[in-house]
């Protein structure tokens, strides 16, 4: 027998690699047969119920590192919840309609026109499916659990249902109503555009001064002036019927160059600066109320434009008159409404203009920019043309330019319940508090939401026509369609008549040949997962409505949080969440936006492949989330750096309580000595702020340093640094290694749960080397945060015993560099303390050499005084210096009892003890060298 097996080395089969790529896939595999997802909601039944409702993916493309930022985190939270008492389901769900599946099938060279709409439809449904199929095992792969057989989609008979039932009870309280008013168009997607649907890029767009001569004044203005306006969209001069000016600015006639002309008396000097002006002479000041209901020449049609009054008119730019084209602004429309101007549109679905604009029928809106300036400076109407760049609206699906445009569509009133809206956003709980502020003021300042849709794949709008084109929209027709839908899909709106989709019998005054016809147009993709509160939280069994959380990106305070939000409290007077969480975006590791032109962008796949699913979960625990976070992968290389000391630090434990039963060889917390009941009470401290600044408040990070900071400095640093000396040293059933195994098991089994929600794979692998009954960590509960008698005074001793350690460290420290010492058992160390470290030192109550890793032989705490060559500091001073004793050979202490028992001449006294206790044969029989 060699000397090194009397020691009790830790060993383990848990592997020092984790090997993630490869092993997760088998855990997960293993999670999917023994229905451990099924088996942890009925472990929860009857407890109280969190419900976090998945704000729909979109079903189109594999997932990008942002969706693993948001499914991780909502998985997080999903196990958080299960170990803490909740009943917590979780059903996915996937947004499978709109326009970029259209888009899809039109590059793959699949044309809309020459085929059935029905056929059309199933190819639109065909390709949806096939990308939640992809996105859904991507998800699953992230470690995700939930209800993946059973998602909610979009496109599912029962989901459109429920949407039409949306409708109707918006219908019938008077929110839904058909009218012309300027809205979003995208000419690229030919289709109206929500607000959400928006994003601003920028362009070169032509800025210009326009004069409209003055054709009625009543006679408070000279015959021969002009009015001028500036604008950066001369494309819409075309539908100008109005020139709209502030009632209390105050306005001035000045002549110049022998012209005379009319601005806001506050712009002249900038006018006049544009304009190269020189000394412009006042003629005339007038209240802009006095200008109401004058009238202009159109500057190239044989038109008047109408003086109008607008308190949308400011001084921030321009001349103080605006331009006004009702068909092509809100401002516009609703100013000139108030004066029964018409809306004059005469752009069409492509953006080409009518023959409602003479001249330029045919012609692309942005290409007739250049024909409409050219035109007026043949009409000496301009008087400056310049470009400038500016952000500017585009279709976030198409990347094209969109305009405003006035159409035909059906509207959600906003107005009618605006007030009920935004009590509702102050009930919500925001756990970003400027999320509050941010909706309540979108919600303020919205307009009426454009519900219609020119598109094909999508929820039809369930709305009829009499023979005189009154809309029909009754309780009895909204309940029919949805029943329809709820049967066959919502399909059959285009693959049968009218009549056909109304109930049988039908009738209606205003059709008195019983002929109808129906709505062409789609709903809003936003109405569709805006609807989800009604069709998935209330036809769910296992949900409840209102959700407990809504967690998406930032972005959808525009989208899914506003919409969803608008139709709840629309039919049922409530918010749909009462709690609203918010992510930033995923950027790269120079803080740039991701982008495959930038070749920036991080596929989580890659990720899962080189490392695991757990550095990726890992990450984002690291990451604060409430405003943009980087991601590269270099930074995943440093996360995986920390996987490792988690990994390695666990592997410790494990290794060194491979011969410890927590029920038979543990021992109580009262029998400990003080340094373990220290580490016991630390991990309790470490447990309750995980739970309760981190889980419950959602607080990820606030989890990934506590549980670092405590395996790094409470373990390695400190516990585990001198550990060994007493785990591999003491015989295997001795008190002092059966209480720090007893430390060890502990630490281990509770940061294992504490750490399940974020590496589920790798807390799974630790479970089962531990010797518990539940057969998954993912089973259990997370660890409860307990009081000890006399913690405080004990936290009190053994923080100053730190503050005390480490002034000694910097002893030892400054000996090594001035080669004093070698290693710390090298040393002889005496302490000089004051009466207040001498009190500490001694409540401490354990082997204080062992604690700071020297040989006991040559420790000692002196009273006398205090020599030159020590290192003083304000309540201690600390002598190192060379022991001149030998080295045992099984421990490595320098002691003074080496070579005392004549059989084991190499080891030291207490050494001796052991072994002979221990392996008395061996003694017999001497050690192999």
């Amino acid at each position: 027998m060699k000397m090194k097996e009397t020691l009790q080395l830790g060993k383990t089969a848990f592997p020092m690699r984790g090997n993630l790529p490869n092993r997760e896939g088998q855990w997960q595999k293993d999670w999917e047969e023994d229905k451990v997802y099924e088996e942890r909601q009925a472990l929860n039944e009857g407890k109280p119920t969190f419900v976090l409702h998945d704000g729909p993916p979109y079903a189109n493309g594999n997932i990008h590192i942002g969706h693993a930022l948001n499914k991780i985190s909502k998985d997080i939270i999903i196990r958080s919840k299960s170990m803490s008492g909740f009943r917590a389901p979780y059903v996915p769900g996937w947004d499978t309609h709109g326009l970029p599946i259209e888009q899809v099938l039109t590059n793959k060279g699949i044309k809309r026109k020459e085929m059935s709409m029905s056929e059309y439809l199933e190819k639109c449904r065909e390709y949806a499916l096939s990308q939640v199929d992809k996105q859904r095992t991507d998800f699953k792969r992230l470690g995700v659990a939930g209800d993946w057989d059973h998602p909610y989609l979009t496109l599912s008979p029962d989901f459109e249902a429920a949407e039409i039932r949306v409708f109707g009870k918006m219908a019938e309280k008077g929110y839904i109503y058909k009218g012309l008013k300027p809205i979003y168009w995208s000419p690229s997607s030919e289709s109206s555009l929500a607000e959400a649907e928006i994003e601003y890029k920028d362009v070169k767009s032509p800025s210009i001064y326009v004069a409209f001569k003055v054709k009625d004044s009543k006679g408070l203005l000279d015959d021969d002036a002009n009015f001028i306006i500036w604008t950066t969209t001369p494309w819409t001069l075309p539908a100008n019927l109005a020139i709209a000016v502030n009632p209390e600015y105050t306005y001035v006639e000045v002549a110049v160059e022998g012209k005379k002309f009319v601005v806001a008396k506050d712009l002249l000097e900038t006018v006049g600066t544009e304009l190269e002006w020189e000394n412009p002479e006042v003629v005339k000041e007038l209240k802009g109320s006095e200008l109401e209901y004058m009238k202009a020449q159109h500057p190239f049609y044989d038109r008047d434009s109408l003086v109008i009054l607008g308190d949308h008119v400011t001084l921030d730019a321009g001349t103080g008159l605006v331009h006004t084209a009702p068909g092509h602004g809100e401002d516009d429309y609703f100013a000139a409404r108030k004066y029964d101007l018409d809306v004059l549109s005469p752009v069409d679905d492509r953006g080409v203009f009518t023959d409602e604009a003479p001249g330029f029928e045919g012609i692309f809106y942005d290409k007739a920019n250049k024909m409409i300036t050219d035109l007026l400076a043949e009409k000496g109407a301009l008087l400056k043309l310049e470009f400038f760049t500016h952000s500017y609206p585009h279709d976030w699906r198409t990347k094209k330019p969109v305009i405003y445009r006035a159409t035909p569509q059906w509207f959600a009133s906003i107005d009618k319940f605006r007030q009920n809206l935004l009590d509702e956003v102050e009930k919500v709980n925001w756990v970003i508090p400027w999320g509050k502020t941010r909706l309540y003021n979108m919600v303020r300042d919205r307009g009426d939401w454009v519900i219609s849709r020119q598109r094909a794949w999508g929820v039809p709008l369930p709305i009829f026509y009499a023979e005189n084109g009154e809309p029909i929209i009754t309780p009895e027709t909204i309940e029919h369609v949805a029943q329809l839908f709820e049967k066959h899909g919502s399909t059959i709106w285009f693959e049968k008549e009218a009549k056909e989709l109304l109930p049988e019998g039908f009738t209606h005054p205003s059709s008195p040949n019983g002929e109808f016809s129906k709505e062409k147009d789609i709903m809003d993709v936003w109405f569709d997962s805006g609807s989800s509160h009604e069709a998935v939280l209330r036809q769910r069994p296992e949900l409840t409505f209102p959700a407990d959380m809504y967690l998406e990106g930032s972005d959808q305070y525009r989208g899914w949080f506003n919409s969803s939000i608008t139709t709840s409290v629309a039919i049922n007077s409530v918010a749909p969440y009462k709690t609203v969480l918010s992510q930033g975006f995923a950027l790269d590791g120079e803080g740039r936006k991701m982008s495959k032109s930038l070749g920036n962008t991080i596929l989580p796949e890659k990720v899962i492949n080189q490392m695991g699913a757990d550095i990726l979960r890992l990450w984002v625990s690291s990451v604060d989330y409430e405003s943009d976070v980087r991601v590269s992968m270099d930074i995943l290389n440093q996360v995986s750096e920390v996987y490792r000391k988690i990994r390695n630090t666990m592997r410790f434990l494990l290794a060194n309580t491979t011969d410890f039963d927590p029920r038979k060889s543990g021992i109580s917390y009262e029998e400990l000595r003080s340094v373990d009941k220290y580490m016991i009470v630390r991990l309790n401290e470490v447990i309750k702020s995980v739970r309760e600044e981190g889980y419950d408040k959602y607080h990820f990070i606030h989890i990934y340093k506590t549980v670092m900071n405590f395996l790094t400095t409470d373990l390695s640093s400190f516990y585990l640094d001198f550990a060994k000396d007493v785990v591999y040293i003491q015989g295997e059933d001795d008190y002092e290694r059966r209480a720090m195994q007893t430390v060890f098991y502990e630490i281990a089994n509770s940061v294992t749960k504490l750490l399940t929600p974020i590496i589920p794979h790798t807390a799974e692998e630790i479970w089962s080397f531990l010797k518990e009954e539940a057969e998954y960590v993912q089973l259990t509960d997370l660890p409860s945060y307990q009081e000890y008698p006399n913690q405080t005074e004990l936290m009190d001793t053994w923080q100053a015993f730190m503050d005390f350690r480490e002034k000694v460290l910097k002893a030892l420290e400054e000996a090594r560099n001035v080669k004093v010492i070698g290693k710390s058992m090298e040393a002889k160390l005496t302490i000089y303390p004051n009466e207040q470290v001498a009190a500490m030192l001694k409540a401490v109550d354990s082997d204080l050499a062992q604690l700071l890793i020297v040989s006991e032989d040559y420790f000692s705490v002196a009273n006398g005084e205090v020599p030159e060559n020590a290192m003083k500091f304000d309540d201690v001073a600390v002598l190192v210096e060379k022991a001149d004793g030998e080295v045992c050979e099984r421990c490595r202490q320098v002691r003074t009892t080496v070579g005392e028992d004549s059989e084991l001449s190499t080891l030291c006294h207490s050494c001796s003890e052991i072994v002979h206790k221990h392996y008395p044969e061996a003694v017999a029989e001497g050690f192999e060298n």
